[in-house]
C-alpha cells in the first residue's frame, strides 16, 4: 500500500471507523511494551542499590524526571512535526525507537545504562500525543469525549495485559519483560508501516515552526484563551498527582503490604480492568448526561476519593476497594480532552497534544522527585509519625485543587 491514505473527517463513518480501529491497535501495543516493565523497573533498580527501598526510591524519582524532561522538550517538536508532515510518520518513528530502546535497557549493565534508556524512551514515548491529535482528525467535535474514552480502551487492556504478564516474566528474569516489551514495539512499527492509514490531508497540514516546536513556545500557545489556560493548569495538577502511582505503588505496596511482583502485576490489571471499563462504557452515557463540564468535576471527585483509600488502607485487601472509584477519575481526562480540541482550529490539533503532553511533561518531571521523597521522608527512620500514605493523600489534595481551577476556567459553561 501506499504511505499516504488520506482520512478524512467528512469521509463516510466507515472510513472514520476502519481509522480508529488501526490507531487503537496501535496504542495497545504502545501500552503492553510500557506496561511490561512497570512492575519490574523499580524492583530492577532495588537490585543495584542492595535492595535498600528508600534509595531506591530516591533513584527511581530521578529516572522518572529525566523520562519527563525528555517528553517535555520533544512532545511540542512531535506534535508541530505530526501537522507539517502528517501523524503516521511520527508514530512510526516512535515504534521502532522504542524497540532499540527497550533492547538497550534490557541488556544494561549498570544503573548508568538503564538512566540512558530511561531518557530515550522520553523521547520515543512523546508521541502518544499524536494518537491523540490523530483521533481529532478523525472525529466530529461533539463526538470526541467517547471517542477518547474508547481510545482510553487501549490504555486499561494494556495495563490489564502488560504488567500481569510483566511480573510473570519478571519472576523468570528480570531483564526478559525489556525483551517482550522491545519485541512488541517492533511488532508495532511493522503493524503501522503495513496498515496504519494517514489521517491529516496535505491541504490541512501546517508549516513547521521553531517557535512554537519548543516548551515555551508551547506553554505561549495553550495561554492564547482563557478556558485553554486553565483547563490546562487543571490538566497539570491532574496530571501531577497522576504521578504518585508510576513513582511509588510498587514501592508502596511492598513495603506496606509485603506484594511480591506477581502480585502488583495483579493489582496493576485491576486497575487497567476498572480504566478499560470506565473508557470503554461509561464515558459517553456520563458525558451525554451529565454534559463535559460536569463530568470533568466527577472524575477529578473520584480520583481523589480513590487515593484517600490507597493512602489510608492498612491492608492490601482494603487497598483494592480503591481501585473501582479511581477508575471513574478517567472521566475527567476524556472530557477535559474533548473540551480542548473545541477550542482549537484543525490544522493546530498536534500542536495542541504537544503542548499538552508538554504540560504533562512538566508535571512528570516534578512528581518523581515530589512523591518519592515524600514517601522516603514518611517512611524514614528519623520521622516522628510513619505515614506510608502520605504521597496518595498529596496526590487526592492536588486533585481537588484541580477542580477548583477547572471550576472558575469553566464557569462560563453550561
Amino acid at each position: 500500500m501506499s504511505g499516504e491514505a488520506d482520512v478524512n473527517p467528512a469521509a463516510a463513518p466507515q472510513a472514520r471507523s476502519g481509522a480508529v480501529i488501526f490507531i487503537f491497535i496501535t496504542l495497545l501495543l504502545d501500552m503492553l511494551a510500557l506496561g511490561i516493565i512497570v512492575p519490574i523497573l523499580p524492583k530492577l533498580i532495588e537490585g543495584f542499590v542492595d535492595n535498600d527501598t528508600a534509595n531506591a526510591a530516591r533513584i527511581f524519582g530521578a529516572f522518572g524526571s529525566v523520562w519527563a524532561l525528555m517528553q517535555l522538550i520533544c512532545s511540542p517538536i512531535l506534535g508541530a512535526l505530526s501537522d507539517r508532515f502528517g501523524r503516521r510518520p511520527v508514530v512510526l518513528l516512535s515504534n521502532f525507537g522504542m524497540a532499540a530502546d527497550y533492547v538497550l535497557m534490557a541488556l544494561a549493565p549498570n544503573l548508568i545504562w538503564l538512566f540512558v534508556g530511561r531518557a530515550i524512551s522520553g523521547i520515543t514515548s512523546s508521541s502518544i500525543s499524536t494518537v491523540f491529535a490523530y483521533i481529532a482528525d478523525v472525529t466530529a467535535p461533539e463526538q470526541r469525549a467517547a471517542m477518547f474514552g474508547k481510545i482510553g480502551v487501549a490504555f486499561g487492556a494494556g495495563f490489564i495485559l502488560g504488567p500481569a504478564l510483566g511480573g510473570l516474566l519478571g519472576q523468570l528474569d528480570p531483564r526478559l519483560p525489556f525483551w517482550a516489551a522491545a519485541g512488541l514495539s517492533f511488532a508495532n512499527g511493522l503493524y503501522g508501516l503495513l496498515i496504519l492509514p494517514e489521517s491529516l490531508p496535505r491541504e490541512r497540514r501546517s508549516p513547521f515552526k521553531w517557535k512554537s516546536a519548543n516548551p515555551i513556545g508551547a506553554l505561549h500557545f495553550l495561554r492564547s484563551d482563557p478556558t485553554l489556560a486553565g483547563l490546562s493548569l487543571a490538566t497539570f495538577f491532574g496530571q501531577l498527582a497522576h504521578v504518585v502511582l508510576p513513582s511509588v505503588f510498587v514501592l508502596y505496596a511492598t513495603y506496606r503490604y509485603g506484594w511480591d511482583t506477581g502480585m502488583v502485576g495483579a493489582a496493576l490489571a485491576l486497575v487497567g480492568l476498572c480504566g478499560m471499563i470506565v473508557q470503554g462504557v461509561a464515558i459517553g452515557p456520563i458525558v451525554q448526561h451529565l454534559g463535559e463540564r460536569k463530568a470533568l468535576f466527577l472524575g477529578l471527585i473520584c480520583g481523589a476519593a480513590g487515593f484517600v483509600i490507597f493512602g489510608a488502607a492498612p491492608s492490601g485487601h482494603l487497598f483494592w476497594i480503591g481501585i473501582p472509584v479511581m477508575a471513574l477519575w478517567g472521566i475527567s481526562g476524556a472530557a477535559s480532552q474533548a473540551l480542548t480540541t473545541r477550542l482549537v482550529a484543525a490544522d493546530r490539533q498536534g500542536q495542541l497534544q504537544g503542548a499538552t503532553s508538554s504540560v504533562q511533561s512538566i508535571s512528570e518531571l516534578i512528581g518523581p522527585f515530589l512523591f518519592t521523597l515524600t514517601f522516603a521522608y514518611f517512611i524514614g527512620d528519623g520521622v516522628p509519625l510513619k505515614i506510608p500514605g502520605a504521597p496518595f493523600y498529596l496526590a487526592a489534595a492536588l486533585l481537588l485543587l484541580a477542580l477548583a481551577i477547572a471550576w472558575r476556567a469553566t464557569s462560563h459553561k453550561p
